[in-house]
């Protein structure tokens, strides 16, 4: 699969208790980009961060570590990207999503 030079980097922060459909939406987001047909798709949980209403997310509150920061990254054209922003549009309920210019350096593919 090929990635132009000039490639876009989306990044969806949303929270780990977050759902869709009964699972967790960062791996629902995860498995579109896939069916999709997305260069890559990446879930990093955080450790500690907060969002528009300030509370804070910390492994170090129990009572709080329950909900951590998540952030799914996807690296693609532009033109694909584009595409696949209106699927998370229902998705999403409260969250931030991001768009960057990226400049990919490096993409193989197995050839398995």
């Amino acid at each position: 699969m090929k990635i132009p030079a000039d490639g876009k980097l989306l990044r969806i922060f949303i929270g780990e208790a977050d759902k869709w459909q009964g699972q967790p939406l960062y791996e629902a987001i995860v498995l579109l980009a896939r069916k999709e047909g997305m260069a890559g798709a990446t879930a990093l949980k955080g450790f500690l961060g907060f969002g528009c209403k300030s509370h804070l997310h910390t492994t170090k509150l129990l009572r709080l570590s329950e909900d951590l920061p998540v952030i799914v990254e996807i690296v693609d054209s532009e033109e694909k990207i584009e595409k696949f922003l209106p699927l998370l549009d229902p998705m999403i309920k409260e969250g931030l999503i991001t768009l960057e210019k990226a400049t990919v350096l490096l993409y193989r593919a197995s050839e398995n």
